[in-house]
């Protein structure tokens, strides 16, 4: 018989006017990888956080018994204690300080009070080359790129002897290279008695690693589905999730494509740390109207750092091209006019850069539009609420109002907002920067419909995305990046992921 590590019983957890667990039972089996998969706002968090004491006991009904102990946690120090770590899928680093400080805050290496930075460092570089993030471990973490940061929070979770590894979302912001890494590390920690929950929207991850699968919807435990014993299927799992079959991961659009109404020529753009190093060099691409058009690469490419230059020159030192929007050259010199000229940015980092969280979403929805709803500098609310209400019931953000605050909602009504946010300005362009990472099949189904919706419109729409079925699915163009160029192009009809690949690979070959 399999040895119980945890069991939760009857977890129940309600904040106001919503019950985000109703009578939820968790049982864990110890060495075991234990996936948790729901659509987002199922309570799969919630759940964790309960575990975790970041929802302290007195906040839930429900009972928790770890090692066969009940345990009443009050913080999260009470069950780092019990050597339970949770890695979140919002990023909890300071920016300011080293990979080395980050990985050992409030847990250094000391002796009589003195911390001895020499350990902590050699340590720190151990670490770092178990995850595989092949940086200095005294470079500053707001150097570093997202991806390259949630491996950071990984080794952080290694240094405190974890015996209880809950990670959420560990791969969204991982390009595939990475994402096989992180797995192929969660196994061989399995391998020395590690313990792992792991809440993931990628099926493809939760059916190479899991042991067993617990599925979660509104609220409510749905099934425990054990790979050694029961017939498991993505049909299986995302019929659970959803409540009902999901027959197309892509919704299908009748395609009608025009002419090129957006270029980008011979653009260039340095680094803003070092001006020296160019990152995006002599890059050039085409959109027609009515087209989706994808970019893939892996990270480091270049992406992200392309579409910010562009919107504005929100990323960059030294950028310079042309950009020609329906035969004529325009010049983007910040965001207010490129978003005057019909072109908008939906960043990666939703809850950093995309959204103001403490905020409401009514204002989150109407931020970029505020010339819309005013006069004479003064905002008209009623139009306000009235046009980000048409927003919140046209994407279906589930919410109990536009006055409740985007931090209470779940990743993907968050992205709703943003993409909310982003149509409310009405634009010609739509530079969409990973815009389902992190995100459930249902809700990936419903942005999706949200991105046709606009192309049916005779828009643009530019796509990066690291998930190369989803650009496969949806682009009907995909220009491939590598360290900073344009490597290659290709037709919906003639993409492929060994196609792209080996494009990249071969580029890189080359620059060697």
């Amino acid at each position: 018989m399999p040895e119980i590590l945890l069991e939760m019983k009857g977890i129940t957890k309600e904040f106001p006017g919503v019950k985000a667990l109703d009578n939820v039972n968790l049982t864990v089996e110890k060495g075991e990888i234990h996936a948790l998969i729901g659509e987002n706002g199922a309570g799969k968090s919630t759940l964790m956080n309960v575990l975790s004491g970041v929802y302290p006991y007195g906040t839930y009904t429900g009972e928790i018994i770890y090692k066969g102990e009940p345990c009443r946690f009050r913080n999260i120090k009470d069950s780092s204690r019990k050597k339970i770590v949770i890695i979140h899928q919002e990023l909890a680093l300071v920016p300011f300080l080293s990979i080395a400080e980050n990985i050992f805050l409030g847990n250094e290496i000391a002796q009589a009070g003195v911390i001895n930075w020499d350990a902590c460092y050699k340590k720190a570089q151990m670490l770092l080359d178990k995850v595989g993030l092949n940086e200095s471990c005294e470079t500053l973490v707001k150097d570093i790129g997202i991806g390259k940061q949630q491996l950071v929070e990984i080794a952080k979770a290694l240094a405190q002897d974890a015996e209880l590894l809950i990670l959420d979302e560990p791969t969204a912001s991982l390009n595939d290279e990475d994402s096989d890494h992180l797995l192929s590390l969660l196994l061989s920690l399995k391998e020395e008695g590690l313990t792992s929950i792991l809440i993931s929207h990628k099926l493809n991850e939760i059916m190479k690693v899991a042991d067993r699968i617990t599925i979660l919807r509104d609220g409510s435990t749905i099934e425990t589905l054990d790979k050694a014993k029961d017939s498991v299927t993505t049909e299986r799992i995302v019929a659970g999730m959803v409540g009902r079959p999901l027959v197309d991961y892509y919704p299908k659009r009748e395609k009608h494509i025009g002419e090129v109404f957006f270029e980008v020529k011979n653009w260039n753009v340095y680094s803003e740390l070092d001006p020296s190093r160019k990152i995006i060099d002599d890059v050039s691409f085409s959109i027609r109207r009515g087209e989706i058009v994808g970019i893939a690469g892996l990270m480091g490419a270049g992406r992200t750092e392309l579409a910010m230059s562009i919107f504005g020159r929100s990323y960059g030192s030294k950028v310079s091209g042309t950009i020609i929007k329906d035969g004529r050259e325009i010049s983007l010199k910040n965001v207010r006019q490129a978003i005057h000229e019909g072109i908008v940015y939906a960043t990666e980092d939703r809850k950093d850069s995309g959204l103001i969280l403490s905020d409401d979403i009514c204002h989150n929805i109407s931020l970029a539009s505020l010339e819309r709803i005013s006069s004479h500098a003064v905002i008209n609310a009623e139009k306000e609420i009235a046009m980000t209400e048409e927003y919140v019931n046209k994407f279906g953000v589930k919410t109990s109002g536009v006055g409740q605050l985007a931090g209470n909602l779940s990743g993907g009504n968050q992205q709703k907002v943003v993409l909310g946010k982003c149509m409310m300005t009405e634009p010609d362009v739509l530079i969409l920067d990973e815009p389902t990472r992190g995100i459930d099949v249902g809700a990936k189904y419903e942005i999706y419909c949200i991105i046709n919706e606009l192309v049916a419109q005779n828009k643009g729409v530019l796509m990066i995305s690291s998930e190369m079925p989803e650009l496969l699915g949806m682009a009907d163009r995909i220009y491939v990046m590598n360290e900073g160029k344009m490597v290659g192009e290709f037709s919906a009809a003639e993409a492929t992921q060994e196609k792209i690949m080996h494009c990249i690979l071969t580029a890189k070959e080359h620059i060697a």
